[in-house]
């Protein structure tokens, strides 16, 4: 595995997103307790950014459409959307948040 640095831990809100780039790929970041979770941040039903929707524990909501995405699994939770999104592995590294884009686990 390897990971880059993608943000300090203390940007990522709380039940909340962070919008980050790495390496071209726009990825949202989610803040679940200690848990940090990373998923593309692009709708696989509209193409649109899910870092703008809404978090509700381990699920983010496409606002447009009211697609959900698991955001441990990138599996889409209902329609319209029916293909997920690509997740990856993080870990928290003193205070910095790190992501492996290189393990696509969609």
């Amino acid at each position: 595995m390897t990971f880059v640095e993608a943000a300090q831990l203390t940007d990522v809100p709380e039940g909340g997103v962070l919008a980050v780039e790495i390496d071209g790929e726009e990825i949202a970041l989610v803040r679940d307790g200690s848990d940090v979770y990373a998923i593309r941040d692009e709708c696989s039903h509209a193409s649109i950014k899910l870092s703008e929707g809404d978090v509700e524990g381990c699920e983010i909501e496409c606002w447009l459409h009211g697609s959900r995405f698991d955001l441990r699994t990138g599996k889409a939770l209902n329609f319209p959307a029916t293909e997920p999104v690509p997740v990856y592995p993080t870990q928290i590294t003193g205070d910095v948040v790190m992501v492996d884009l290189s393990a696509d686990r969609s």
